[in-house]
């Protein structure tokens, strides 16, 4: 049977609980393939400290050849973080969802973060209509990738869970395949899955706060780590500069990885 990456992703959201974890490059990617991962998804952030930008600093044309290397280093499902669909009105989104289907993604998400701190979402009906444009957009490609759908209110400091609850559920309703509320807390996860069930929630786990199989036992179907992954390797690498540009010793320079011995093991050996 052919390869499909897309099929296998809507598979992985059906039942149990999977993480996807956030690669930043085409090593990055592949070193999480060889760890077994089932599916991938980039993180705008990790994606942006590459090019020397803050979050939210890239432009579209950055992105969409940022998916294009990163789906193509690899065999297992990439969801991309799509930010807001670099527009605001929905047939803007709609026209660059369908630019980021030609990438060879399986999935993608939008966010309603307008990324004014002042009015950090957009007014809740054209934050549905940009979600229908969306799911318009995939269906109109024939390609089937997942949308997921995003609430960005406790990013933003609008820790309102109801508010929160009742823009997924909107947005469920919008054609959403997965709900996404990045930060909540552990005791908003039940609520937020029986809100929007059947349809699956990604959970974001940033610091050592749960565990997989708590997260499981609360109905969470998949689990991203966003830029975290990244943080922790540019932890690693100021650390050992700092110690470099400070001390003027090595002593960083210990217990590495072998990284091509990893990255040139087959992914299904």
């Amino acid at each position: 049977m052919a390869h499909d990456p897309i099929a296998t992703f809507h598979e992985l959201h059906s039942a149990g609980c999977f993480v996807m974890p956030n690669p930043w490059d085409a090593g990055t990617a592949r070193a999480l393939e060889r760890l077994g991962f089932p599916a991938l998804a980039t993180t705008s952030a990790g994606m942006a400290w590459t090019l020397g930008h803050p979050d939210y600093q890239v432009t579209l044309e950055h992105s969409l050849a940022h998916l294009r290397v990163v789906a193509g280093a690899v065999a297992v499902p990439v969801n991309a973080d799509f930010e807001g669909g670099f527009a605001v009105d929905p047939e803007g989104v709609a026209a660059n969802v369908k630019l980021a289907v030609e990438t060879g993604i399986a999935g993608l998400s939008i966010e309603d973060s307008t990324g004014d701190e002042e009015d950090p979402l957009f007014e809740l009906d054209l934050a549905v209509d940009r979600i229908r444009a969306a799911r318009q957009a995939i269906d109109e490609t024939g390609s089937g990738i997942v949308l997921t759908a995003r609430t960005e209110g406790f990013l933003w400091g609008r820790e309102d869970i109801e508010e929160s609850i009742r823009r997924l559920r909107a947005y469920a309703d919008a054609g959403a395949d997965c709900l996404y509320a990045p930060r909540i807390g552990l005791e908003h996860v039940e609520p937020v899955v029986s809100a929007v069930a059947p349809k699956p929630v990604n959970l974001l786990i940033n610091s050592p706060y749960t565990t997989v199989a708590e997260a499981a036992r609360l109905g969470v179907r998949r689990i991203s780590v966003g830029g975290t992954l990244a943080r922790v390797a540019w932890g690693g690498f100021l650390a050992a500069a700092r110690e470099i540009a400070d001390a003027g010793t090595f002593t960083g320079f210990q217990g590495l990885p072998d990284v091509d011995t990893l990255l040139a093991t087959r992914a299904d050996a």
